[in-house]
């Protein structure tokens, strides 16, 4: 009789040590889901039942074999040839799947909501909010979330919310404005971090080529040295809001806005976009020219102008003649 016991034990426990680690019967790469209060003794009755254990209480055994195995919330990439006991140690390793987003330069914060929405598996819960309700949300003084949010590729789980991301954003971006600040240039007319951001969001939406950064910037930083206004483009469609259709006109130009830099002296209140580091350091760290104006030749490059007449002369061959809808903008004088 005790040998018959012995032998019975041996083989149950031949057969539980081959089905906790003989491969799954998963025929391709696919997702599982941990849900909140999942058990490993739970997780053994939705195996059992999907076919993939002979028994549940197979999982009650491996928990006893190994009881720091702990499945952790989230989605799952499970491939084939995977054992119940590495499916376990991946469900207890928290490696779940992630997705990636961009939030390009020279976008604003709406953009990246909507760029977020598209996705279709991030949690929305700033739709609706005003400006200074997310602002809030992030914890910064401002009125408004723009400019604040680093543009980068983001990693995110399935169900992040949109200002998980958003933190994540206004991280980095302080990091990188906080080291562009300690290494900025000397004698810039720019006071603050903040104005630093400003600044870099309208070279930002300048640029067409990276290169031209540090020229676009420093063109704009002459400019409020000799008390000179910006009159830039992008700011003037920035304040006008909804009622930009793709076209400004001479009215747009003489009408008051917060933004108009042809009718305000200096930087707009906010920035106009969100940007990444190279905008920043641009914006604190100007190139060298002597310029003061700059015109779209029409392939994403500008003519630099030292002189007004000069300036003419550039906006007579490039724009008047060559015009594309996407241009940026031409300081008058």
């Amino acid at each position: 009789m005790l040998v018959l016991v012995a032998t019975l034990s041996a083989l149950a426990a031949t057969w539980a040590y081959k089905s906790l680690t003989e491969p799954l019967p998963i025929k391709e790469s696919m997702t599982f889901d941990i849900e909140r209060g999942t058990s490993i003794i739970k997780l053994g009755y939705q195996l059992a039942d999907q076919g993939w254990l002979p028994h549940p209480l197979l999982a009650r055994l491996a928990h006893e074999l190994d009881p720091s195995l702990t499945p952790k919330v989230g989605k799952y990439q499970l491939e084939p040839g995977m054992s119940f006991m590495d499916v376990l140690a991946k469900f207890d390793s928290g490696e779940t799947i992630f997705y990636l987003i961009t939030l390009l330069e020279g976008h604003t914060y709406r953009d990246y909501l909507n760029a977020m929405k598209a996705k279709g598996n991030i949690k929305m819960t700033l739709d609706g909010l005003s400006a200074k309700e997310i602002a809030e949300k992030l914890g910064v003084e401002h009125d408004s979330p723009e400019g604040l949010l680093f543009a980068n590729t983001y990693r995110y789980h399935d169900g992040d919310t949109d200002l998980d991301i958003f933190l994540q954003a206004h991280a980095l971006l302080n990091a990188a404005l906080d080291d562009a600040w300690e290494n900025k240039a000397k004698g810039l007319p720019i006071k603050s971090p903040y104005e630093a951001l400003i600044m870099a969001s309208i070279i930002e939406k300048e640029t067409g080529v990276a290169a031209e950064r540090p020229l676009i910037a420093r063109v704009f930083i002459s400019r409020l040295e000799k008390g000179m206004r910006l009159q830039t483009d992008p700011t003037v469609i920035y304040g006008m809001g909804e009622r930009y259709n793709g076209n400004i006109t001479r009215a747009d130009l003489r009408r008051p806005t917060p933004y108009n830099t042809y009718q305000i002296n200096g930087l707009p209140p906010t920035p106009i976009a969100n940007v990444g580091k190279e905008a920043i350091i641009a914006a604190l760290n100007p190139g060298e020219t002597k310029a003061l104006y700059f015109v779209a030749k029409g392939d994403g490059s500008h003519v630099f102008s030292n002189t007004l007449r000069e300036h003419n002369n550039a906006v007579a061959r490039y724009q008047r003649f060559q015009r594309r809808k996407d241009y940026t903008s031409t300081p008058t004088q």
